[in-house]
């Protein structure tokens, strides 16, 4: 305690004293007067002596306060100046007006009256958004800036070392990648074990070299599998040479008259492993649910990008995968009290004619089953066949409407979803919250969007269409269904709609599935009335393909007038209609739907990836077949983003 302080102590009792001293002396005068007498001169030597102790006081407090505020101030001085910490002052014009010597020195320049520009035009940008805290960067430094906007104050501290730590953590996270020979299994089948090592060695050198580039620990777990660890640094560069190990590997390999691709799956963003291995498979099934040949990266946020992809998938779905799955599907028939088939909105023929197989997949198993189709939204393409069914009562009593379907849907029914995976894209999205027990059947690509907990997915992107892999289920069907003529004849269109007539994504199946069908008395003279088209809607279809162009190697775009609206039926047909021209390795059709959206439909012969550039403009398809739906813009702002994605997807890299 300081001495000044123990002395005001002190005289608090010196004070109590005094008084009972004066009450004392009081008594003693009125009893003995010359005691009292006295006892008064003491006193007043007593008060003489406390005066002077609390002179002597106020003096010594005055002198440390004195002391204190000097000390502080100078406390104050030396924060201002000598701290690493930058500080700033600006006039209502964003003019330098003060600042203290470290920011002086940080810039070497003479600071004051000059625009806070003078640091970065960033600086100048957050101050003039009020931002109360950001980064920024001076002299090759990075800092963090505290902003007072009402006392026009900047505070400048030093984070460049901070930053560079965050920076090397995140570079230095790890990065699972799980790597699959999509075909090896197919290609290999009947080799020499001669040429099989000589085609292997391709693969594993290839990876070799591309591990130690990278700085990539990399391991084989079977014959067709491998698992890569690297970091966030790595697979950087990895994206940005856009993952040419996927072309060497096709390249190399088909060298020696065989073609093998690879899948990757990677993840990344997680600190845990069990996490990024388990994003690592979730991504390599995307991958391989796409097709594959190509790679996909999922982090933690669910965020998936793609690379590769450029070639047409093999086919390699084999007749036991196709009776093992049909046979669940009936099992799982038989175990529900009755069966919806579903199909996507707008359904088209391959939709309609999937959903009559599965149909008859529910009759031969005894159980009633029930196409769910909205009335109000039914592609045009399907009108000619909805009017045939319809004078067939049996079949027709099959179709109800979504709001029949959520009425009757019980804890026992089954949800069958045909054409698409997407529960975006079906036409009754309730019921796939209602129901619990879902089957989905699709030939698309998958995409990031899936439908959750189905308890059997078939999806096979090396299919025509979904109407051949039903009809390959129907064959394996051991109560083997009759199929009717109409009945019949819904699949095979479903099928020749989905080829144009076999001419792509046609396979051995494929031809397979139309003789069986065939068979079964599907009336090909009955399909091609189902696929005549009006005039008017050829004459139509012929102004948009008379106003395209080509663009950047044989990119031939085409678009609609705004004031006259297509259906995406048109569009997709003018797209195919370009696709037949000299010189045109892909199309494009840009026009605005009746609804107000901007419609792009894509097409190639599998030179180009369509898939891609629409998936960059949030739409999907299949490599040869691609389509999107933009809710904002007009015609010409979509051909501009159009234009700018073809550009990127040239350079080599698609993200989603």
């Amino acid at each position: 305690m300081p001495k000044f302080l123990l002395r005001r102590w002190h005289g608090y009792h010196v004070m109590t004293l005094f008084s009972l001293l004066v009450l004392f002396i009081g008594i003693v005068m009125y009893y003995q007067w010359h005691l009292g007498l006295l006892g008064v001169v003491c006193a007043s030597i007593v008060i003489f002596l406390m005066m002077r102790a609390r002179q002597q006081f106020e003096k010594e407090l005055g002198e440390y306060v004195s002391t204190l505020s000097y000390r502080v101030n100078k406390a104050g001085e030396e924060a201002v100046t000598k701290l690493p910490i930058g500080i700033l002052l600006y006039n209502e014009e964003r003019h330098i007006q003060w600042t203290n010597p470290y920011l002086t020195e940080l810039m070497e320049q003479e600071l004051i009256g000059a625009p806070i520009s003078v640091f970065s035009k960033k600086l100048m940008e957050d101050v003039d958004s009020e931002k109360k805290l950001f980064l920024t960067s001076i002299s090759d430094e990075n800092y963090r800036v505290f902003h007072e906007p009402d006392e026009r104050l900047l505070y400048f501290i030093n984070v460049t070392e901070e930053q560079e730590f965050k920076d090397l953590f995140e570079r230095e996270k790890t990065v699972i990648g799980l790597i699959y020979l999509d075909n090896y299994d197919e290609v290999t089948q009947g080799m020499d074990d001669q040429v099989r090592s000589k085609l292997l060695s391709h693969v594993t050198d290839a990876l070799n070299r591309w591990s130690k580039t990278h700085d990539i620990f990399i391991r084989r777990t079977s014959s067709d599998r491998f698992i890569a660890i690297f970091n966030e640094e790595a697979l950087q560069a990895l994206e940005e040479n856009r993952f040419t190990l996927l072309d060497e590997i096709r390249e190399n390999t088909g060298k020696e008259k065989v073609s093998l691709t690879l899948s990757i799956g990677i993840g990344s963003g997680q600190s845990s492993l069990r996490e990024l291995g388990s994003l690592a498979q979730s991504s390599l099934d995307l991958a391989l649910g796409r097709g594959g040949d190509q790679v996909a990266i999922k982090e933690k946020n669910g965020k998936v990008r793609f690379y590769g992809g450029k070639s047409n998938a093999m086919e390699k779905r084999t007749r036991v995968r196709a009776r093992v799955i049909s046979h669940a599907i009936r099992d799982f028939v038989k175990e529900s009290d009755k069966v919806f088939v579903m199909g996507h909105r707008n359904p088209d023929m391959d939709a309609i004619g999937a959903a009559i197989g599965v149909l008859k997949i529910a009759e031969a198993s005894g159980k009633d089953g029930f196409v769910v189709l909205d009335p109000n939204d039914i592609n045009q393409t399907v009108y000619k066949l909805l009017e045939e069914i319809e004078d067939h009562d049996d079949l027709w009593a099959r179709f109800i409407t979504p709001e029949e379907a959520r009425e009757e849907a019980t804890e026992d029914t089954l949800l069958v979803v045909v054409d698409t995976h997407k529960p975006s894209l079906v036409i009754e999205p309730k019921l796939l919250d209602k129901i619990d027990r879902k089957i989905v059947i699709d030939h698309h690509r998958r995409g990031e969007d899936f439908i959750d907990d189905a308890v059997l997915v078939y999806m096979e992107p090396y299919a025509s269409s979904t109407a051949e892999l039903v009809t390959e289920l129907l064959e394996y069907q051991p109560s083997h269904p009759e199929l009717g003529v109409l009945e019949a004849t819904a699949l095979l269109a479903g099928i020749i709609v989905d080829t144009k007539s076999f001419a792509i994504r046609t396979g051995a199946r494929t031809f397979d599935a139309a003789s069986y069908l065939r068979s079964r008395g599907a009336d090909t003279i009955l399909v091609q009335k189902l696929m005549k088209e009006d005039l008017d809607q050829y004459v139509r279809r012929s102004k948009l393909v008379e106003n395209a162009y080509i663009y950047s190697g044989g990119m031939a775009i085409a678009k609609g007038s705004p004031e006259e609206p297509y259906n995406q039926i048109l569009i997709a047909q003018a797209a195919d209609t370009l696709l037949t021209m000299n010189d045109v390795v892909a199309s494009f059709v840009i026009s605005e739907l009746t609804d107000g959206r901007i419609s792009i439909s894509a097409r190639s012969l599998g030179d180009v990836n369509v898939q891609v550039i629409m998936e960059m403009m949030q739409g999907g398809g299949h490599l040869t077949n691609a389509a999107t739906q933009l809710d904002e813009g007009t015609i010409e702002d979509a051909e501009e983003r159009l234009k700018e994605k073809i550009d990127e997807y040239f350079k080599g890299g698609q993200s989603t």
